[in-house]
């Protein structure tokens, strides 16, 4: 993470150390570091933050929801071949038999 006061607070760290997620820092004024973090970052603000007004905290979740399934779910990713997200998790994978096909051959 970036050494920002909401991500080295004692509440983070006690978290962390409880569910025993190892927790990295950035060195500082590195944010190459953490590309796709800071990608993500970037997108959310740019298409999603800046473009609404949330006055009750519900309606932010529910924007907030939508944007992030579209991104998960619909929204192709360079990255990935030009696949979204949950396109690329179900993919057929090379190298490993249909597992339909060895249930029905069983």
């Amino acid at each position: 993470s970036d050494n920002g006061t909401e991500l080295t607070s004692h509440a983070i760290l006690a978290w962390c150390q409880d569910t025993g997620v190892e927790w990295h820092y950035i060195a500082p004024g590195k944010p190459q570091q953490n590309g796709f973090v800071e990608s993500f970052n970037g997108r959310l603000r740019d298409e999603c933050l800046n473009e609404h007004l949330f006055p009750p905290l519900a309606a932010a979740r529910r924007i907030i929801e939508a944007w992030r399934t579209d991104y998960n779910t619909v929204r192709p990713h360079s990255s990935l071949g030009g696949m979204a997200p949950a396109e690329f998790t179900n993919r057929p994978r090379q190298g490993h038999k249909d597992t339909e096909a060895n249930l029905s051959a069983a």
